[in-house]
């Protein structure tokens, strides 16, 4: 493929160019035809009008730090990560605009510089794009209190799939001079009349970056007809770059708290723990996280100090305060109602080396996952299952249950406090019917998520892998809901093409970058992705690897 005429920032269709962007943090593989690079935003209209005329379509990037191979395609890759100014911080309004490649860290950072930060803090924050949060409406731990990403947009400037581009504001209705704009509020007019409101939510779920947003813009439209900006921005986070490709990002902020306390306790049931993360939410702690059993024997087995013994599930709780003695008193309390709720044992920190030696438990298990190769991979294809609370403990038996009958070990943990819950089976890639196993874990998986009124995204998006798993745990209704959406937006798919609606040749366990007998990328390709991998450096400049 040549270089769209009039594209000004780096076109690169050579092999060896495309074989580093054919992998992200997930489990796919995909070499793309072609990867670009824009210089600004006049660049990515540019391409989407080449994209229109060529027949081809584009793939939003930032770090490729995504699970869900949101960015990991046949597509042509439009790696954003370069477009990563912070290009304005309002203290008094408590507004940041960013472009979509800046890291999560690096915007935080500049905010506590003047006393705020950026609350919603995934695992990823130290390399994940703010684009790629906006994406997925990303969460992370602290969502417990201060909810996922849709909460603190304030503005997104958007490329449509016309080429036109235009911001669209939280307090301002939306610019419907552009065609597009006006058929994607037709979309949710027609979504309003036609479609029983109930089949667009999943009841009682707290996390939900699966399908388009349609219920989300509808309750804004529901309160206030003319908030049209609002309905829109809220229908546009987590749609995965299949509606619009944002090219700047307006950010709302929130103070920085003056201090903090962890609270660590153990189970002897995951009913227990369960009701203590419920109280956890209710007593307002920033974080609660659970730790199955799967997930302490294998940190013990890496040799992780303080890992309890004989405990079903382990919860990893944060709370805030003003000052140093309200956060060390809520903490008390905290583990009050731990104890009250049957927690064995119940350790409190507040002082920040001694929080950060309880929070070492929670990434404990990482490293001897990663040694577990070439033998067993950690494959995370059921890895963002989000329930009602009262379903958590059916949910994580379940998915052991599943886990059991497929032969494999399998690593379970999560946010408690939102039933929200991440799963790293460990596959032996040495057994001839590996794939069998993989396949009938995912079809079980999915069926209990559905059994139990879940969503099979609760902040990592459906990407290309989720996206024909959809009708899983959607109905009908969601599903034809979904497609005029994507319609409106996208008449010529030009955006992301097989993300979120399914293509009929798509199949999430096709091209696994774990398949020993997947075709082999080149040497200098592999040694550089594996580096990536090892590193955690997935905001590296993929191109800036080329020798």
């Amino acid at each position: 493929m040549e270089s769209p005429t009039g594209f000004r920032g780096t076109w690169r269709s050579d092999l060896a160019a495309r074989e580093l962007y054919a992998e992200g943090a997930g489990i796919a593989r995909c070499v793309p035809a072609a990867a670009a690079v824009p210089l600004d935003a006049d660049d990515v209209s540019t391409l989407v009008v080449a994209a229109r005329l060529g027949g081809w379509f584009l793939m939003p990037r930032g770090s490729g730090s995504g699970m869900a191979a949101g960015a990991v395609g046949p597509g042509v890759v439009l790696d954003l990560s370069r477009l990563n100014a912070i290009a304005s911080l309002d203290r008094a309004a408590r507004r940041m605009c960013v472009e979509p490649g800046a890291l999560r860290g690096a915007v935080d950072l500049a905010a506590r510089d003047v006393g705020l930060r950026f609350p919603v803090d995934p695992s990823s924050g130290a390399f994940c794009t703010i684009g790629g949060m906006v994406g997925a409406n990303a969460a992370g731990a602290r969502t417990l209190r201060y909810g996922a990403t849709r909460e603190w947009v304030s503005g997104l400037e958007c490329v449509f799939a016309s080429g036109a581009r235009a911001w669209i504001r939280r307090d301002e209705p939306a610019p419907v001079r552009i065609p597009i704009v006006r058929a994607l509020l037709d979309a949710l007019d027609s979504a309003r009349r036609n479609v029983a409101l109930d089949s667009l939510h999943h009841a009682g779920v707290r996390k939900e970056s699966s399908g388009y947003a349609i219920s989300s813009a509808l309750a804004v439209l529901a309160r206030d007809p003319e908030a049209t900006g609002e309905a829109l921005l809220a229908l546009l986070v987590g749609s995965e770059g299949t509606l619009a490709i944002f090219t700047a990002v307006e950010l709302m902020l929130t103070p920085v708290p003056g201090a903090t306390a962890t609270v660590l306790a153990s189970f002897r049931s995951l009913e227990a723990a369960t009701v203590a993360a419920m109280r956890a939410r209710d007593a307002g702690a920033s974080a609660c996280e659970l730790l199955d059993r799967t997930f302490l024997d294998v940190a013990a087995r890496d040799g992780a100090n303080s890992v309890p013994r004989a405990a079903e599930a382990v919860l990893l709780a944060e709370v805030e305060g003003e000052n140093a003695l309200h956060a060390r008193d809520a903490a008390i309390l905290l583990g009050r109602a731990f104890t009250l709720a049957g927690a064995r044992e119940v350790t409190t920190a507040s002082h920040p080396s001694a929080e950060k030696r309880l929070w070492a438990l929670r990434h404990a298990a990482s490293p001897i996952l990663s040694q577990l190769a070439p033998k067993l991979r950690s494959m995370q294809f059921i890895e963002d299952g989000c329930v009602p609370p009262d379903q958590l403990p059916a949910y994580v038996r379940g998915v052991r249950d599943a886990l059991t009958r497929a032969e494999c070990l399998g690593v379970i943990f999560g946010h408690a406090g939102d039933a929200h819950m991440h799963v790293n089976p460990l596959v032996d890639v040495t057994r001839a019917d590996w794939k069998v196993r993989v396949r009938g874990l995912l079809d079980d998986v999915c069926d209990l998520t559905a059994k139990l009124g879940g969503t099979l995204a609760g902040e990592h998006g459906d990407g290309r892998l989720r996206a024909s798993l959809l009708p899983s745990v959607w109905n009908a209704e969601a599903m034809t809901a979904f497609r005029v959406v994507k319609h409106a937006a996208d008449p010529h798919g030009v955006l992301n093409v097989g993300v979120k609606l399914s293509t009929p040749d798509n199949d999430p366990l096709a091209s696994l970058r774990h398949d020993p007998d997947a075709p082999a990328l080149s040497v200098s390709a592999r040694t550089a992705l594996d580096t990536i991998e090892r590193e955690r450096a997935w905001h590296r400049f993929r191109l800036g690897l080329l020798s």
